[in-house]
C-alpha cells in the first residue's frame, strides 16, 4: 500500500510538472508574417541646444537665464507586422498613433522664482522600422534587443504659426533602440519592450526678426522619448 501511495504520487508530481512545462504555440516562429497591436506609455521632452546669445547674454529683462525641457507623459496606440527574417533576425513594422506633450520652461533674471512654460501638445502618425535579433526560445519565452528609425508627421498642423510663440517642425526622425521579453500563452504572445527615442533632426523653427522672447537662447530642439509597449500577437 505504501509503494502505491509513493508511487501515485511521484506520478502526479510529475504530471504537474508537464503542465507547467506546456509549451504553447510551440510552431510560432514557422509563420512568416505575424500580425498585431500595441499600447505605449510614454515620457517624452525635448533635447535643447542653447544659442550663443543665451551663453553670452546680459541680464536684462528679456534674457533668458534658464531653459529646461522637463519629461511630460505621452500615450501611444498601434499596429503591427512583423516578418520573419531568419531564426535569429525579424523585421518589425507598424503604424502608430501617438499623443505628445512637450514643453520647455523659462526663468527671466527679472523674476528668477516664476517660471514661464510653452507647452507644444500635439498628435503624431509614426512609422517605426525595426531590427529585432532573438535570443533562442526557452520554453514559452525568450529576450530580444531592436534597432531601428522611425519617422513621424504631426497629424494636427495648426493653420496658422504664432510668431510670438515656441515653433517646432511637423515631421521628425529619431533613431530607435531597446529590449524586449516575449511571454507566450494559450492564445497570444505578450511582449513588453522598452525602448529609448533620440531625435535626429532639428526641430526647432527659427523666428523672423527678434521679438520672440521664448525663442531666443535656443539654437537647437530635438526630441527625446522613452516608452513602455504592450505589445500583444
Amino acid at each position: 500500500m505504501l509503494l502505491f501511495c509513493c508511487t501515485f504520487s511521484s506520478f502526479n508530481t510529475h504530471a504537474q510538472n508537464q503542465e507547467i512545462r506546456r509549451i504553447y504555440d510551440e510552431f510560432y516562429d514557422d509563420k512568416p508574417v505575424h500580425f498585431g497591436f500595441l499600447f505605449g506609455l510614454s515620457s517624452s521632452r525635448f533635447n535643447i541646444t542653447h544659442s550663443e546669445r543665451f551663453v553670452t547674454g546680459n541680464t536684462t529683462a528679456d534674457t533668458v537665464v534658464s531653459l529646461v525641457s522637463p519629461g511630460n507623459f505621452a500615450f501611444q496606440v498601434g499596429g503591427i507586422v512583423n516578418l520573419k527574417l531568419s531564426e535569429t533576425f525579424d523585421l518589425k513594422s507598424g503604424i502608430n498613433i501617438a499623443l505628445f506633450g512637450r514643453q520647455v520652461d523659462y526663468r527671466f533674471p527679472t523674476e528668477p522664482s516664476r517660471v514661464y512654460s510653452e507647452f507644444r501638445e500635439s498628435t503624431w502618425l509614426e512609422i517605426p522600422i525595426m531590427l529585432k535579433f532573438k535570443s533562442q526560445r526557452r520554453g514559452n519565452s525568450r529576450m530580444y534587443m531592436a534597432a531601428g528609425v522611425k519617422y513621424g508627421v504631426e497629424a494636427n498642423v495648426r493653420k496658422s504659426v504664432n510668431k510670438t510663440r515656441l515653433n517646432t517642425t511637423t515631421s521628425d526622425l529619431t533613431l530607435e533602440y531597446g529590449i524586449g521579453f516575449e511571454r507566450f500563452f494559450q492564445y497570444f504572445k505578450f511582449t513588453p519592450e522598452l525602448r529609448f527615442s533620440t531625435g535626429l533632426v532639428d526641430m526647432f523653427v527659427q523666428p523672423s526678426g527678434n521679438s520672440n522672447l521664448y525663442s531666443r537662447g535656443i539654437d537647437k530642439l530635438s526630441s527625446h522619448t522613452v516608452t513602455l509597449y504592450l505589445m500583444f500577437e
